[in-house]
């Protein structure tokens, strides 16, 4: 039970979540209109992205473990309670997984797998290590998170379903949502990690800024963002489906501004639980999607 429960903070699990709820939901969109179902394909590609996604988490923790044991001391690895060989075997297996799940399926699920484990790979791995570099960083992210992952999944699942490439409108609506919402993750991502990263010569821009100006700045991105969703709603959907739209981005926006008037920045346990209320709202837009694309 200790190794499961290490396993879940070495996985970073709010990751997995995000990875297999967005993959879902892309499954779910490209097969409304099917005739039969092909959970097969489902299961094969949430095992495949799920190992890369333990892989690059898993790297990225490796590379970091003297600045975890300041910014994030219950790691498995930053505490100990994972050897560094324990965690090169993890990640190795995840590696793995995702490389034959790519070889043995589209090409589009191996691009998709490809892109990610390079950019996850220099996004923590010498000579590169993009995080470093907070433009870099952010991009790694944003290329993974916003583009990658929702449109080559969903072509992914489009042609293996519906033997077609065509992609909605609903598809880059959500794209679109999940670029902004990769933006603020990776800013707000390190706000609890300023004295590690600081310590550690990482230049994050939580590091050049402060965890106050990042939030003031994400959320004013994410508010201006919702205005955009509530406007597209209103004048390219009808019925049920701009309903749901326009409801869905008055909440986002009432809850994103309640849970940043609650966010003390000199407290790292206040910014943490804020950083994960932006998880919680990237959830909510695949879950939302997800209900529109149904109806």
């Amino acid at each position: 039970m200790n190794f499961l429960k290490q396993l879940y903070y070495f996985s970073r699990f709010h990751t997995v979540i995000g990875t297999a709820l967005s993959i879902v939901v892309l499954y779910l969109m490209a097969a409304t209109n099917a005739s039969t179902q092909h959970l097969y394909l489902l299961l094969f590609t949430l095992v495949a992205c799920l190992g890369a996604n333990i892989y690059i988490v898993g790297l990225n923790q490796i590379t970091d473990i003297e600045i975890d044991k300041i910014n994030k001391p219950w790691l498995p690895l930053a505490s100990g309670a994972f050897s560094l060989h324990t965690g090169y075997i993890i990640i190795f297996i995840g590696l793995a997984i995702a490389i034959a799940g790519g070889l043995a399926s589209s090409r589009f699920l191996l691009l998709t797998i490809g892109i990610s484990l390079l950019l996850g790979t220099i996004y923590s791995l010498p000579p590169l290590r993009l995080k470093r570099f907070h433009f870099w960083a952010a991009f790694c992210i944003i290329a993974i998170r916003g583009l990658v992952v929702n449109f080559l999944i969903f072509l992914h699942f489009q042609y293996s379903i519906n033997q077609t490439t065509h992609i909605p409108f609903l598809i880059y609506l959500l794209a679109a949502t999940i670029l902004i919402y990769s933006i603020i993750i990776a800013w707000f991502k390190d706000m609890p990690d300023i004295q590690g990263d600081r310590a550690h010569e990482i230049n994050t821009l939580s590091v050049r800024l402060g965890a106050q100006r990042i939030k003031t700045i994400g959320v004013a991105v994410l508010m201006v963002s919702y205005v955009v969703l509530l406007v597209c709603f209103a004048v390219f959907f009808s019925g049920g489906q701009r309903i749901i739209g326009i409801g869905l981005h008055l909440l986002c926006g009432i809850y994103l501004l309640l849970q940043s008037k609650r966010m003390n920045p000199s407290q790292v346990p206040s910014i943490r639980r804020f950083y994960l209320n932006m998880w919680i709202l990237f959830f909510v837009e695949y879950i939302g999607f997800a209900s529109i694309s149904t109806i």
